[in-house]
């Protein structure tokens, strides 16, 4: 390490040629892992998504952000409802499900809300929304959810750093 215990700096502006290095940029900010599922046409669905933020106190609101490239948008676009679930560590094996399927529910012990949305058991916590507004944001949407009920308990957290998955004890 050089110059006071800094690793070199990497300094750009951000282009079509350089998205992997903006992702590499963006991934220094640890965040939570979350899993957001809908009922569908289809029957219930899911997405990992770490683009996750409370919003509002009153009212009660959060956002989360889906990529309109994703295969799984088109089941998010005009759902109604929804449900963000923050994974706790001994979760991360949801994350690897979603990721691979939509349909990522076989390891996941779920019960169904009143508008049918799929509830994961056993996360850190749980927000069960309505959606209040959509904005476009680039390549992605800005969902915000108003929410509606709320479940959590005491655990350590999923999180997600320079692209590894590590534990976060309270």
């Amino acid at each position: 390490m050089a110059d006071g215990g800094w690793d070199m700096v990497t300094e750009f502006e951000p282009h079509e040629g350089n998205t992997r290095d903006l992702r590499d940029a963006f991934s220094r900010f640890v965040s939570g892992v979350t899993v957001v599922t809908t009922a569908s046409d289809q029957g219930p669905v899911g997405i990992t998504a770490n683009s996750f933020s409370s919003l509002s106190l009153d009212p009660p609101l959060v956002l989360w952000s889906p990529y309109t490239g994703s295969r799984r948008f088109p089941f998010f676009e005009h759902a109604e409802y929804f449900a963000i679930h923050i994974l706790s560590a001994d979760q991360e094996y949801l994350c690897h499900d979603f990721a691979k399927s939509p349909f990522g529910f076989d390891n996941a012990e779920v019960s169904f809300n009143t508008e049918n949305v799929p509830l994961i058991e056993n996360c850190l916590a749980r927000f069960e929304c309505r959606k209040r507004a959509v904005y476009p944001g680039g390549d992605h949407v800005i969902v915000v959810g108003e929410v509606k009920n709320v479940q959590m308990r005491d655990g350590s957290a999923l999180s997600f750093f320079a692209g590894t998955f590590r534990e976060l004890s309270a």
